[in-house]
């Protein structure tokens, strides 16, 4: 398949889709913008599309915490349809909010084919407060993610007031860790190690956890906004890099998007 098929969840406090559709069209794919109520209902069909985007924002108004109630109706009214759909050669990207509602629902981290099991969760910062910076992010090679091939570190925004991964059971992180399933880490860009130290990890999440992934790599949540950074001109310092003739062509998040179109190619 040559140009795989993009469902971007939209609507009831899902933001971002008009970045998030415009990166997966730059890099080749076909995006569709749907509302949830349009999924829901069985109107949109996700067995038509390749890839499913869940997007930053609040959505229902982060009532229960962030992500709870979309994972609720999803897991209710459509548990069967998505369990299919990861079973099939597809993708699954969560950012920032998103990556709240895969958590929520269970899908991630996946361990053992179950894609149904609430082991982990995305907490309250640290700081008890919303958190909106630039973080410096270190890409784990040896993982299996999709997303993050050709991908050695990441300078990107988060914002967001829950996204302190953490778990009840230390053994999940343990897992976690030692399956390679944590693509990407919170760095000191000082030292270029992952840190606990704020506000380099701003949210506190457990061994500076910034994104999970499941064993087979095709599903991916991340708390960083990765379509946040895709023109050179979202850069913070953009007008000194310009100055300076560095800079780049394309964002540092154009890969993330990237990396998903070409695993149908």
């Amino acid at each position: 398949m040559a140009s795989p098929k993009i469902l971007i969840v939209s609507g009831n406090g899902f933001n971002c889709e008009r970045e998030t559709s415009y990166v997966f069209e730059f890099c080749g794919g076909r995006p569709d913008i749907v509302h949830m109520n349009d999924i829901l209902s069985g109107e949109t069909k996700i067995a038509e599309y390749q890839v499913i985007a869940f997007l930053g924002g609040f959505s229902y108004g982060d009532h229960l915490g962030g992500g709870k109630v979309a994972a609720n109706k999803l897991r209710f009214r459509l548990s069967e349809e998505l369990q299919e759909f990861i079973r099939s050669d597809t993708l699954i990207l969560g950012i920032c909010n998103g990556f709240q509602v895969i958590t929520q629902m269970g899908i991630l981290p996946g361990f053992s084919g179950n894609y149904d099991d609430h082991l982990y969760t995305l907490s309250p910062n640290n700081s008890m407060r919303y958190e909106d910076r630039w973080v410096h992010l270190k890409v784990n090679t040896n993982s299996p993610c999709v997303f993050t091939r050709n991908i050695r570190s990441l300078f990107v925004p988060v914002r967001h007031g829950e996204g302190k991964v953490t778990a009840n059971d230390e053994s999940v992180i343990k897992k976690i860790l030692e399956s390679d399933q944590a693509p990407i880490y919170y760095i000191d860009p000082a030292t270029d190690k992952p840190t606990d130290k704020y506000p380099y990890n701003p949210n506190g999440s457990a061994a500076a956890i910034a994104g999970i992934c499941d064993p087979t790599g095709r599903i991916f949540g991340l708390m960083p906004h990765c379509e946040a950074y895709i023109s050179p001109y979202n850069h913070p310092y953009w007008t000194r890099l310009k100055v300076e003739d560095k800079l780049p062509d394309e964002g540092e998040g154009v890969q993330i998007f990237r990396n998903a179109v070409q695993y149908f190619q």
